[in-house]
């Protein structure tokens, strides 16, 4: 190829980059979608977002491993909402807390609100009466390393059809027992894989890694699972959770592997 072909061929690439973009970007202030902030990073998330939704298969599965593959498994950010020395501590909620896992999480229930027919809360004995699913998968955290470990629970979806989800419902917010908080799109949220999880490696989930309940989503960096989960609320619009949600401590709010 000779040199002005080379360079019409690479300024055709750009251009082409660039109006694919334009399309991703394309009604960015849409309420089904997550806000740019007038942010280049921003809207990096965005395009990287949209990209995912329309270029990848919808529904397909992450990679299951066997026993055999089972690694040792780090507990990192809170290992125990109740510690007043954590960095994510929140009074009112980790002293409650404590007396749940004092009681052995008997009275422990998990709240279900917002954009359901049916607002109300969940015991382990409620959830473990629902259909389970068991998987062994790969953590993948945003601070370069991985794990494997085997997760049981409820299909997060099993849980939004029996409150009742609303038709008009397009994301799925979770709060945890410290100041924590995230997000996801439907179709993540009625992902197969996305559980909540309260059972690892055979047992029951561990306090370091969010007992009772943490939020299983395999198709997402690590930091999304979240830990301790206290209610889950259903909305019609994208929130960004403010100061204990992602974006608003510099994080991506879709992190898609």
């Amino acid at each position: 190829m000779n040199k002005d072909k080379l360079i019409i061929s690479r300024r055709k690439i750009v251009t082409g980059l660039a109006s694919t973009g334009g399309l991703l970007l394309a009604g960015c202030s849409s309420p089904d979608l997550p806000p740019t902030y007038g942010n280049v990073l921003r809207m990096g998330d965005l395009l990287t977002y949209r990209a995912f939704r329309m270029l990848l298969p919808r529904q397909s599965l992450v990679r299951e491993y066997d026993h055999q593959d089972i690694s040792a498994s780090p507990a990192i950010g809170t290992s125990n909402p109740a510690d007043p020395q954590g960095n994510l501590f929140n009074a009112e909620r980790g002293a409650r807390y404590d007396r749940l896992r004092a009681g052995g999480f008997a009275d422990w229930r998990i709240k279900v609100e917002g954009r359901v027919a049916r607002p109300g809360s969940y015991s382990l004995a409620d959830l473990k009466a629902l259909p389970s699913r068991t998987q062994i998968t790969k953590h993948t955290c945003e601070e370069g390393w991985s794990a494997i470990a085997q997760w049981t629970g409820v299909p997060l979806r099993a849980v939004l059809e029996a409150s009742g989800m609303l038709p008009s419902a397009r994301f799925v917010n979770f709060y945890a027992y410290d100041e924590t908080a995230e997000g996801l799109d439907m179709l993540d949220a009625l992902h197969p894989q996305t559980i909540l999880a309260y059972g690892m490696n055979g047992r029951d989930l561990p306090l370091a890694h969010g007992a009772p309940l943490r939020l299983r989503i395999e198709t997402q960096l690590g930091y999304k699972s979240v830990k301790f989960l206290d209610r889950i609320v259903v909305k019609d619009e994208f929130d960004d959770l403010g100061k204990i949600g992602s974006l608003q401590n510099g994080w991506a709010w879709y992190v898609g592997i």
